[in-house]
Formats: C-alpha cells, sequence, structure tokens
C-alpha cells in the first residue's frame, strides 16, 4: 500500500523539535484549491517554548514523522520560530502565493506546487 495518512489522523499530533522536546501540535492543513496538495501544516505552539497561542504555518515537507515518539519532528530552533512567520487568527493571515513564498524561503524551503 502507498503512503497515505488521514488527515483527521495529523490535526492534533504532537510536534517536537530534533531532541524529543514537544513544542507543539499540528492545527490544521492547508490544501491547494486543486489538487489537493498540502502546501502547509498550521502549528500551534500556545504555552510551549514561552511562545504566544499563535499558529506558524510550516512548509509540510519540513516535518518528518517519527513513529518512536508518535509524533512530527521539526527542525528548527527555538530562537528560529520566535522569529517565523505566524497569525493570531485565521481570518488574519493572508494565503496569498507572495507569502506562501515567503514563508517557504523562511524555512529554506522549496515550493513543489
Amino acid at each position: 500500500m502507498h503512503d497515505v495518512i488521514d488527515s483527521s489522523n495529523v490535526i492534533g499530533t504532537k510536534v517536537y523539535d530534533l531532541t524529543g522536546v514537544r513544542i507543539g501540535s499540528v492545527e490544521s492543513l492547508v490544501l491547494t484549491r486543486t489538487g489537493g496538495r498540502v502546501v502547509h501544516v498550521v502549528l500551534i505552539f500556545g504555552g510551549f517554548l514561552g511562545l504566544a497561542d499563535e499558529h506558524y504555518p510550516v512548509p509540510w515537507a519540513k516535518l518528518s514523522y517519527d513513529e518512536k515518539v508518535a509524533g512530527f519532528k521539526l527542525d528548527i530552533t527555538k530562537e528560529q520560530l520566535e522569529k517565523a512567520p505566524r497569525y493570531i487568527s485565521a481570518s488574519e493571515f493572508d494565503w496569498s502565493e507572495r507569502n506562501t513564498r515567503q514563508i517557504y524561503g523562511y524555512y529554506g524551503a522549496q515550493p513543489d506546487w
């Protein structure tokens, strides 16, 4: 069987840094209207690492699933995360191609859509 996962099994999944410290969880997925490709995973870090309850869009490709912790690992430091693009509410964020490219650029990722 090919490597697929239901989105309901992704939302709520814990996210860890590379040292294994839990830093948040997956709040939602952002998909392309046509094709249904995952562009971003929106992470919420409220209460973790001393960060405010804010939402962080991260390129899907920057997360890797780790069966040992039953969660995703994100290759980023606390300092990088503190400077990452974020928003307070879903209605506040601009999902334009320009902003999406800026997010990908911040994380050093290349869009594949």
